[in-house]
């Protein structure tokens, strides 16, 4: 696991979604389990995906996906989320992760990092073309 401690948070972004994880999400030790942060990974990425595609998607592929710093109940998680390539009918999303470590001093930690890709979807689930955006 690499250090990457820092102050603040990436400047002129905001994420697509902030979360505290609970008791719940964690093993006895407080440690999150990686599969709750892949779904929250998941979501994070679908947002922009879904807002490109004007309509459903669904995750085809993660193309990577790695746990760089352990994540622990309490920390204050923060999910951005940048399209990286659209292709004809699939969008694919990078994602951070960064946490918020709740101490007298603010440490902030990139914990994830990942690239997922989505596919467009009709009303019946079928892949459907992704619209060109306005200015195209």
């Amino acid at each position: 696991m690499t250090n990457t401690l820092q102050t603040s948070l990436p400047p002129g972004k905001m994420p697509q979604l902030r979360v505290m994880p609970m008791p719940a999400d964690a093993n006895v030790h407080g440690d999150v389990f990686g599969g709750w942060i892949m779904a929250q990974v998941d979501i994070a990425g679908s947002l922009p995906a879904v807002r490109r595609a004007n309509g459903r998607v669904a995750t085809v592929a993660v193309n990577s996906f790695v746990f760089k710093q352990p994540v622990f109940v309490g920390d204050l998680l923060s999910f951005y989320a940048d399209i990286v390539k659209v292709g004809n009918t699939s969008i694919t999303v990078n994602v951070e992760v960064y946490a918020e470590r709740n101490r007298l001093q603010v440490e902030i930690v990139k914990v994830t990092e990942a690239t997922l890709t989505y596919v467009a979807t009709d009303e019946n689930r079928q892949r459907r073309t992704i619209p060109p955006l306005a200015d195209e």
